[in-house]
């Protein structure tokens, strides 16, 4: 079997900024790194099958007002890949390191999509000190897990692509059927799979993602020991939840988009009732990746949210 790591895989392409490695540990973290050390820290973290390079439209206009890091979290981009080590509470602790090792300092984080799950993850379980806020860019809150305490599961959501991916990439691309994925995409009876990419060949960002990602979400094994519910009401730094386009399909009753109108209001009540300050932003209009396709309205939003934070913030 053709080894598929992203060490040996000649898959990688140049970009604006340039890119660092950090020993962790058990895995070594690729990131990059922007703006004046005199600006507060902002910590980027992408969206499931991306890579740091999908906030590239943004980080120059962040890099006005703060001091960016945008991070490869474990299994994307050039970060390490680690078969059967693929868990909420692994992801966050690599950046508990990465915080600590690199950044130094109180950081606010942002992330889109899973990273926005690692976002609120790192407001409850960071070191203290270690997080000011988190920004949570159209974050499936209950929606990315198997048995979720409210609304859509996953499998009611992105799940038919994850079981996809899982099918025809394979962990660490062991199958690699391309084809038979597009196939099967096209075939699919889901709506979803009309938001995922089936062209000729895998786009980038595909190649460098270690498709046994899907697999621990479409399983389940990713969130197992981290409920969303119980991680939500552990949360200590303010929160700001973006909720983007979405919609139910009237037929099949599955999840168009990252999470429900009902489920963004449980995850704010919960929030709530953690005693954290919680704002909530509705975009309908816009994409998933908001911080990718629209970078100077994503830029406002984080900035102008940052301007808001109580004076008592940590590190404000």
């Amino acid at each position: 079997m053709t080894d598929q790591s992203p060490e040996t895989r000649d898959i990688f392409v140049p970009h604006a900024f340039e890119e660092q490695q950090v020993d962790l540990g058990e895995v070594v973290m690729n990131y990059v790194e922007a703006g004046s050390a005199d600006h507060p820290a902002l910590l980027l973290l992408p969206e499931q099958t991306g890579s740091w390079w999908s906030y590239e439209p943004v980080i120059g206009l962040l890099a006005e007002s703060f001091h960016v890091f945008a991070v490869d979290i474990r299994g994307q981009g050039r970060s390490t890949w680690t078969p059967k080590r693929y868990s909420l509470d692994n992801f966050g602790n690599d950046l508990v390191r990465f915080i600590s090792l690199v950044v130094k300092r109180p950081v606010i984080v942002s992330g889109n999509s899973s990273g926005g799950v690692l976002a609120a993850w790192l407001s409850a379980y960071a070191m203290p000190g270690q997080i000011r806020a988190a920004l949570c860019e159209d974050t499936p809150f209950f929606a990315s897990e198997l048995v979720p305490a409210h609304g859509h599961s996953v499998r009611q959501a992105a799940g038919p692509a994850f079981e996809l991916y899982r099918n025809f990439l394979g962990d660490q691309w062991s199958v690699a059927d391309w084809d038979g994925f597009a196939a099967a995409a096209k075939a699919s009876p889901s709506k979803i799979m009309s938001l995922f990419p089936s062209s000729d060949e895998p786009p980038q960002n595909l190649k460098e993602y270690d498709p046994e990602w899907a697999r621990a979400f479409f399983e389940g094994t990713v969130a197992l020991h981290c409920p969303h519910d119980l991680m939500l009401s552990q949360v200590k730094t303010p929160i700001l939840i973006t909720h983007h386009a979405r919609a139910v399909d009237p037929h099949s009753g599955d999840l168009l988009g990252a999470l429900s109108d009902f489920q963004a209001e449980r995850a704010q009540a919960i929030i709530e009732s953690a005693g954290v300050p919680v704002e909530y932003a509705s975009f309908p209009d816009a994409l998933h990746m908001m911080h990718q396709f629209e970078p100077e309205r994503f830029a406002e939003v984080l900035t102008s949210w940052v301007a808001r934070l109580p004076a008592d913030t940590p590190g404000a």
